[in-house]
């Protein structure tokens, strides 16, 4: 006979069949099916789009550009908050050479809304590997 979670509302029996296993307590009860059983832990915001932090922002800011370029990227340079959304930067590699100091690399720029999706992005320049990069004091 399949085993039953005790819910919080059943009051303790106090005394433990021996023949019953013992289950941990579920704190959270959710059916696969029908989403949360307690109205107590439903969050009212959760259809509702999220604002991003930084770490998020960066992270679709890569997504985007890799599924946009069909290409390797080599991480996030630079994360924006900016009005109404954030702006990404994204180092890509756009062609391999061997030995790997030879590859192209690019970098991208992503625009993006307050909830991640891309507004607009555009390639900024293209480099040699290893070609040493000023950052913002070579503007």
């Amino acid at each position: 006979m399949p085993a039953r979670r005790r819910t919080r509302d059943e009051p303790d029996a106090g005394i433990l069949d021996a023949a019953e296993p013992v289950e941990e307590y579920e704190e959270n009860p959710v059916d696969e099916d029908e989403g949360y059983q307690d109205e107590d832990y439903r969050d009212e915001d959760y259809d509702v789009p999220r604002r991003l932090n930084a770490m998020t922002a960066g992270e679709a800011g890569l997504r985007h550009i890799a599924e946009l370029t069909s290409r390797q990227t080599e991480g996030v340079t630079l994360v924006k908050p900016q009005d109404d959304g954030w702006l990404v930067g994204v180092e890509v590699v756009e062609d391999r050479r061997i030995p790997s100091s030879g590859d192209i690399l690019a970098l991208y720029e992503a625009e993006l809304d307050e909830e991640g999706n891309l507004l607009s992005y555009r390639r900024l320049r293209r480099y040699r590997r290893g070609s040493g990069d000023l950052g913002e004091a070579a503007r």
